[in-house]
């Protein structure tokens, strides 16, 4: 595999600052990469960090991304999906190829300790006012999208084809991707011959990667019950129907669901992750209501668990004697598909990443979790797009042994305290990512 241009390493690291990294060969990409993240990248990186945004309100971060993208010298397109940028990166005849990165922050104070850690606040799209963190690494994906963009863009004579970069809008709610096919990314930008993306892994120690060769992510659906109720003073619970009781049937009855209607090699979650009623201690509201998430390994599973919810929530009412003007009300709010990679693309390109990367950085996957992505909605198999999405390491080593020692643990995803190693996770899913694409499109 050709890689990389005819160009000293020393002109490519005097300009690093300023233009994307050119390299001498093979064994310099490594270096070439880290030059351009110490002379460019760190400082974009730590602008992300700290400047994070709820999801559907990226704003600010999808202009700088489209400048960046531009800057690079790739064609942009904004607007996409709500907040979505789409880039086109074109380099004579060969595959087109979709690079995605997510972009969105999360609700969550920043307790990291960083010195760059976010202080950012913003109001939500219901009104209120949160705190904001990138809480799962999301501005590492745009860092190396960044550092991806220069690359190519500096070292057009090692593939050859068109890159399309999407900037991905609201995965936190895993609706942003579903947007942007919504508002035409296949029919405006062509339908991509291969789909990539990758997601920065706190589980996994930093210079390793790791993908399947079938399953990469769980579906995953959020679920709201309402539960009418006959308001009543608590003394009294007889002339009223209590919602809270009622709720409080539903939510130990859809445990049984996964105990004892879905077959148990059937991987399944139902959680119930808010309980909300009331506002004194004796008056019996006239409402509860239930937020879940719901996670499944199979579209036939997942089909499954939604329909048990609804039958079981809505009977549960009924026995309860609610009147049929005051059903329970099941809803699905958000949610995306099982994310699965093409087996016979995730074979390859694990092949390229052992080739590549050296065989030690990869790691065979293990799903330790029912996490998701709506990277589905991007591969779909209606949309038939081989996809191929992967974890890149960002946690130290050294990390993990003094936790094991009895040091404090590793930070979850999610967490206030959560942090990555930002060099080698920003470099390494760049460094992974070039070599996917010169892989899918090749010059000769």
């Amino acid at each position: 595999m050709r890689l990389f241009r005819s160009a000293t390493a020393a002109l490519a690291l005097a300009a690093a600052t300023v233009a994307a990294p050119a390299i001498a060969d093979d064994h310099d990409v490594a270096h070439a990469i880290a030059a351009d993240y110490e002379g460019y990248l760190a400082d974009l990186f730590v602008h992300f960090h700290k400047n994070p945004e709820l999801s559907f309100l990226e704003t600010k971060t999808a202009a700088r991304m489209a400048a960046e993208l531009r800057k690079a010298g790739v064609e942009v397109t904004e607007g996409v999906g709500g907040t979505g940028v789409v880039g086109m990166l074109r380099n004579g005849e060969g595959p087109l190829i979709l690079l995605r990165a997510d972009m969105d922050g999360l609700p969550v104070p920043e307790k990291s300790g960083l010195e760059y850690a976010s202080t950012a606040t913003q109001v939500g799209q219901d009104g209120k006012e949160y705190p904001v963190m990138h809480a799962c690494g999301h501005d590492v994906h745009i860092t190396s999208m960044v550092g991806t963009a220069r690359w190519l863009a500096g070292n057009k004579d090692a593939w050859s084809g068109t890159v399309m970069f999407v900037v991905q809008p609201a995965e936190e709610r895993v609706g942003g991707a579903k947007a942007m096919i919504a508002d035409g990314l296949y029919d405006r930008f062509g339908k991509p011959d291969y789909a990539l993306a990758f997601h920065v892994a706190a589980q996994f120690p930093t210079g390793k990667v790791s993908a399947s060769e079938g399953i990469q992510y769980s579906s995953a659906d959020s679920v709201d019950i309402m539960v009418p109720g006959v308001g009543a003073h608590g003394a009294s619970p007889h002339t009223g129907r209590d919602p809270v009781y009622i709720a409080s049937q539903i939510v130990t009855a859809l445990q049984s669901i996964v105990s004892r209607e879905v077959m148990p090699l059937k991987p399944a979650v139902i959680t119930v992750g808010a309980f909300q009623a009331g506002t004194k201690h004796n008056i019996i509201s006239d409402r509860a209501d239930l937020q879940l998430t719901v996670r499944a390994n199979d579209e036939g599973t997942r089909a499954q668990l939604l329909e048990a919810i609804e039958r079981i929530a809505v009977g549960i009412g009924k026995a309860h004697g609610l009147p049929d003007e005051l059903p329970v009300k099941v809803t699905v709010s958000e949610g995306t598909p099982v994310t699965n990679n093409d087996p016979g693309l995730a074979k390859r390109l694990n092949g390229v990443m052992k080739r590549e990367l050296g065989e030690d950085a990869f790691m065979p996957f293990e799903q330790k979790g029912m996490g998701a992505e709506d990277f589905a909605y991007f591969v779909t198999e209606e949309l038939d797009v081989p996809g191929y999405y992967f974890a890149v390491g960002g946690t130290p080593q050294e990390a993990f042994d003094a936790a094991e020692n009895g040091g404090p643990p590793v930070p979850s995803h999610h967490s206030p305290l959560f942090k990555i190693a930002p060099k080698p996770s920003v470099t390494l899913g760049t460094r992974a990512m070039i070599a996917a694409v010169t892989d899918l499109a090749p010059t000769e």
